[in-house]
């Protein structure tokens, strides 16, 4: 099933206007022998990243993003129409530039999808912490195809050039692509029925102990208490609506992103998740909420 295309970056509007990884649990998937590492990924984010310094945003953006990348604009858009139209560098700019750098990553059992996530920075000031979902093209090459991120305290976290910390690769997957898609369709359907009621114990029965929730404001939630605080902070109920996302070819990672809004607001949030495959089913690796750009809740 190919994937949807419509995500917004949050990167890109925080400048013009994590190391953190919990251990992996027992029922984490186990890195084996043969199975393939995230290292060009997070090769790919620092050519990325030391492009954007060298030629500014726009053309790093636009080179690094496959054709059907989405940003939140605030709301999802082709992240080609977005960065398209910005203005190209000026020689003479002398604001500070966007900084980023990874820090936790992963990649499917079949090598073709991945992602990164790690802080940002506007100069010398850590802003927050992005999450960019990559895909493999045909060529061999990776680029980004989903790039969001949050203004969260980063101070806390490793410098530029650190060591990342990678999630441990699946042992096995669905069935299908397609399959993939349609079994955490199902999840994400009992997650929003759960969230309708109390979004605090939704998230529950669909986390490992290494899940990550990424929230404006607080640091990573990296471990039960910080997830218990990050989605008290949320609000306590949300509609979600999926509308869109991708599977890898092994059937062991899907990513998706969709609307959330608190009942009866005027306004909408997003999220945006990845799930991976393990021995105990699909489980939710990644959480990023959203909220409406107006600050409603």
């Amino acid at each position: 099933m190919a994937d949807f295309a419509t995500r917004p970056a949050f990167i890109a509007l925080a400048l013009f206007l994590s190391s953190c990884s919990a251990a992996p649990q027992p029922d984490a998937p186990s890195r084996e022998s043969g199975a393939p590492t995230p290292d060009a990924i997070v090769a790919a984010e620092r050519a990325f990243a030391a492009d954007g310094l060298e030629r500014g945003v726009k053309a790093s953006f636009l080179a690094y993003s496959a054709d059907e990348a989405i940003v939140f604009a605030p709301d999802p858009a082709s992240a080609h129409t977005v960065f398209g139209a910005r203005p190209d560098r000026d020689a003479n700019d002398s604001r500070p530039p966007l900084i980023w750098w990874p820090l936790y990553a992963g990649i499917s059992r079949s090598g073709d999808l991945g992602f990164t996530t790690g802080p940002y920075a506007v100069g010398e000031e850590r802003r927050g912490h992005y999450f960019t979902i990559w895909r493999k093209q045909a060529d061999g090459n990776w680029k980004w195809i989903l790039d969001a991120g949050v203004g969260a305290d980063a101070s806390g976290e490793a410098a530029q050039g650190s060591d990342v910390s990678y999630l441990p690769t699946s042992a096995e997957g669905a069935a299908s692509r397609d399959a993939a898609m349609a079994e955490v369709s199902s999840h994400e359907s009992a997650l929003a029925v759960a969230a309708r009621e109390d979004l605090s114990s939704a998230y529950g029965p669909f986390m490992d102990d290494d899940a990550r929730l990424h929230s404006e404001g607080p640091p990573p939630a990296i471990d039960a208490p910080a997830r218990a605080a990050a989605l008290a902070a949320r609000p306590a109920r949300l509609e979600m609506a999926p509308i869109g996302g991708g599977a890898s070819d092994a059937g062991d990672m899907v990513w998706t992103y969709g609307e959330a809004r608190a009942p009866g607001a005027a306004s909408t949030g997003y999220y945006v998740r990845l799930w991976q495959y393990r021995s105990n089913g699909w489980r939710l690796v990644f959480d990023e909420y959203l909220p409406p750009a107006d600050g409603a809740q």
